[in-house]
């Protein structure tokens, strides 16, 4: 639960809102201005109506009749004018601030290392960036702004309700104490059901999100029934959480009016009673009647909307919360200095262990070296850390004990980005964006040309395959790349690994995946990539290793055999059992 959901009211979250308006302070201040004319245009013309009312009633003059109704008519356009302006403003304004906070917490969550990821639900942090991104807009557009306008309108209205006429302004004030309880019922109420409410909406994001990306396994097994049935509960929730806000409109607006309505019949009570008043005085009844029954109004819709209005506040203070709340997570890795330099590719694990929890050791004291240019295979069962070793040499994770060093410079003390960029893995799991193949390739790299793709798709034998696409390059993959098959993705991994001319080439399990034919073809790539650069091979097919320079075999966290293709089946060890268990 958010620590500010007891409050109404957080003035240090609110100030940290506040400082985003900064850019934006002339529109600020101008749509605060709109606001507290608004607040003085609205008490201003009841009193011009009930002056224009009491002067023509006591002299029937009709050109001071034409020459108010004209003041009046002059006032609701400007008063239309002036709301439209403060409509536009306020929005463009919670627009604005919104989409800063939102490349904030984009370009914040991107750097986070991909343990945050592992145990974060992504539909939740889709909620934060989407959702609850457009209930803090509703701070500007429908909170603290019209919240200002309706506190002013109101003081304004009582006020003038004391100066014209004390005797009925204390009369038709007489339900709003039941006003006020009513009020601070709701407000808890609605509260109640906003924050069910949130919730919901981020159990239903992340479900949603989960169950899309996983269809093809809810398929296989045949769960569409049983997912259906879940996906219905949450959603009965979702559904009650939103009926239990709109039961709670449903009560509090007709109480609103009904007191609004009481107010009204003292009013007129009052008014019958002063029937044999000289007729002097009928003028002056006639005119406080007519303002009293406009400033009733004016006097119960800020109150009635006050409640709502804390809320929407309340529920954007909240939403802030969330959001600041990955802004200030510390997931990034830690850059303990930013050093670049020339890499050549010469990479040396030494007494390396890794844990992703604690001491679950998955890594036990790994030393090896990579000579740059050379080229080195990892084997052994599923588990035995191999992957690992590649996440930390690109500093996905971070390990615990030893060092890596690239250079002879220790990988923690080398900028990430640097060092990412003369790094380039092929996973076994090729991740494709929206957008066309050339565009997948790049990564949107404007230094990339097209003739460069093209090359480097002719060179690992892809540019047939694409040109027999539609639009060739600019032929859209979809959605994770789902119009290509498995191989034509992962040759695409391929290219873009090649066009970004990495100095360590990283291949993870990168022809498991794939068809006889379309392995040949890789592996040719293979022996291209890996030319004249530093390689590090994962791979559950040994053919695809034989000529590797050497050949590290783990099991359970730790290398147990090191050596080449030749001298590893010489051993008759853990690699020429699984040599044995593939070929024989």
């Amino acid at each position: 639960m958010s620590s500010v959901e007891g409050k109404t009211w957080d003035f240090k979250l609110f100030w940290r809102i506040m400082q985003y308006v900064k850019p934006y302070r002339l529109v600020f201040i101008a749509t605060t201005l709109l606001t507290i004319f608004l607040a003085i245009l609205g008490i201003v013309k009841p009193i011009i109506i009930g002056h224009m009312v009491k002067n023509n009633i006591s002299q029937l003059d009709k050109e001071s009749l034409l020459f108010w109704t004209i003041i009046v008519v002059l006032l609701m356009i400007i008063e239309a004018i002036a709301q439209y302006y403060h409509s536009y403003q306020a929005n463009w304004l919670g627009q604005k601030i919104v989409q800063d906070i939102r490349n904030e917490i984009f370009k914040k969550t991107t750097s986070f290392k991909l343990k945050y990821f592992d145990k974060t639900p992504i539909g939740r942090l889709v909620t934060r960036v989407i959702s609850d991104m457009e209930t803090i807009a509703d701070i500007f557009s429908e909170g603290v702004l019209v919240i200002i306008g309706d506190v002013l309108k109101l003081v304004g209205v009582l006020i003038a309700m004391f100066v014209i006429n004390w005797k009925l302004s204390l009369l038709i004030m007489i339900p709003v104490p039941l006003l006020l309880i009513a009020t601070n019922i709701f407000k808890k109420a609605i509260k109640d059901a906003f924050q069910m409410v949130r919730t919901q909406v981020a159990q239903l994001n992340t479900f949603v999100q989960e169950h899309i990306t996983g269809m093809n396994i809810v398929q296989i097994f045949g769960r569409e029934k049983q997912e259906a049935k879940t996906f219905r509960k949450i959603n009965e929730e979702h559904r009650d959480a939103h009926i239990k806000s709109v039961w709670a409109y449903s009560i509090f607006f007709p109480v609103v009016e009904i007191l609004s309505a009481l107010s009204l019949a003292f009013l007129v009570i009052y008014i019958v009673l002063q029937a044999d008043v000289p007729d002097q005085e009928i003028a002056v009844l006639a005119k406080d009647l007519t303002v009293f029954i406009l400033f009733i109004h004016m006097l119960y819709r800020p109150i009635r909307m006050l409640a709502d209005r804390f809320n929407t506040l309340q529920m954007g203070m909240v939403s802030a919360e969330r959001v600041f709340n990955i802004i200030d997570t510390d997931e990034r890795i830690i850059q303990h200095e930013e050093q670049t330099h020339n890499i050549s590719g010469n990479v040396v694990f030494n007494n390396v262990w890794f844990a992703y929890n604690d001491e679950e050791w998955v890594l036990k004291n790994i030393s090896f070296e990579v000579k740059a240019g050379e080229t080195i295979a990892l084997v052994g069962a599923t588990g035995a850390g191999k992957s690992s070793i590649i996440n930390l040499l690109s500093r996905f994770y971070e390990f615990q004990k030893g060092e890596i060093l690239i250079d002879g410079i220790d990988i923690r003390k080398t900028d990430i980005e640097h060092l990412r960029n003369h790094i380039s893995v092929v996973l076994q799991d090729v991740f494709l964006f929206s957008g066309s193949i050339y565009r997948n390739i790049t990564l949107d790299d404007k230094h990339i040309t097209k003739e460069q793709v093209m090359n480097a798709a002719i060179d690992v034998g892809a540019h047939q395959f694409i040109s027999s696409l539609p639009n060739g390059y600019d032929f859209d993959v979809r959605e994770r790349g789902g119009m290509l098959s498995a191989g034509q993705r992962q040759l695409l991994s391929f290219i873009r690994a090649y066009v970004y001319n990495p100095k360590i080439l990283v291949l993870d399990e990168a022809t498991s995946s794939v068809d006889t034919e379309t392995e040949i073809l890789i592996q040719n790539a293979i022996d291209k990539l890996t030319e004249n650069r530093t390689s590090i091979v994962i791979a559950h097919r040994l053919s695809t290793i034989k000529k590797a320079d050497k050949i590290f075999v783990l099991d359970k966290g730790e290398i147990i055999e090191n050596g080449t293709h030749d001298e590893l089946l010489k051993q008759n060890g853990a690699y020429k059992r699984l040599y044995d268990l593939q070929f024989k």
